[in-house]
């Protein structure tokens, strides 16, 4: 089994846009008025998830395929045993 780790540049430039893309919502949604809350929090956080996380994707795809984590049988017989467990 192999697993694809995201490059330092993905979580470098996600982190980066995640806070800008917070920072920008806020910004958006207190000029329409729209008042601070728990409802608009989880929106700004889960918009500025899906901005963070496609620009994420966009420099992996840029910088092109990443070097591949072989996992032991061991391991992948221990990943096969929690996903029986939580069924």
């Amino acid at each position: 089994m192999t697993l694809a780790l995201p490059s330092v540049w993905n979580i470098v430039i996600s982190t980066i846009v995640f806070f800008v893309a917070v920072w920008y919502f806020n910004r958006w949604l207190n000029e329409q008025g729209i008042p601070k809350g728990m409802t608009r929090g989880l929106a700004v956080f889960v918009l500025a998830y899906l901005v963070a996380w496609g620009s994420g994707e966009l420099v992996d795809w840029v910088v092109g395929p990443q070097p591949q984590v072989e996992v032991s049988q061991d391991a992948s017989r221990l990943l096969k045993q929690l996903g029986e467990m939580q069924r």
